[in-house]
């Protein structure tokens, strides 16, 4: 990682990367392209000064990395994967900054769906994990479920009819 070279350490200003760009796939068959329902492009919020350090990037990539969302000029790495693991996706944007209650980040039901043991079914049709999150969340952010799992005989901790008193702390039996 390294300073853009557009930045100076003794001048600060104006060589933050911010706002919104836009990041290309490079391969439409990666986890990021498919998440983002096969898209060519996404277009994500930015703010750093840092970039994967161009003289470094043939050394990852012989490592395994691969490289697949990169920036309109192709030579700023902005989505890398290692295909061999279940879930490593690292990007260069804040996906965070456009998620809403009801419109999750495609990464961040990503890592949902692959810590549940689904990505595979979501990768195969990831609008409909967006669908089903829009559905189970009003428009102020409040889960339109009554039970916390979404079954009221069944409880997150286990019990069967259990008493449940929040306390501001968690949930207490």
């Amino acid at each position: 990682v390294i300073f853009m070279p557009e930045g100076s350490k003794t001048h600060m200003g104006g060589t933050m990367r911010l706002g919104s760009r836009r990041t290309f796939f490079q391969d439409t068959g990666c986890k990021s392209a498919k998440l983002y329902e096969n898209a060519k492009f996404v277009d994500e919020r930015h703010r750093h000064r840092y970039e994967v350090n161009p003289d470094m990037i043939m050394k990852l990539e012989a490592s395994g990395l691969s490289f697949v969302g990169k920036d309109e000029t192709r030579r700023r790495m902005e989505v890398v994967e290692l295909p061999s693991h279940p879930y490593f996706i690292g990007v260069q944007f804040h996906p965070e900054f456009k998620s809403r209650p009801g419109k999750p980040s495609p990464l961040f039901l990503g890592l949902i769906a692959a810590s549940c043991g689904q990505l595979e079914a979501v990768l195969q049709n990831p609008n409909h994990f967006t669908k089903i999150a829009a559905k189970s969340i009003s428009s102020n952010g409040v889960l339109k479920m009554p039970y916390e799992n979404g079954s009221k005989s069944t409880y997150t901790n286990g019990l069967i009819n259990g008493s449940f008193h929040p306390n501001g702390n968690g949930v207490h039996v």
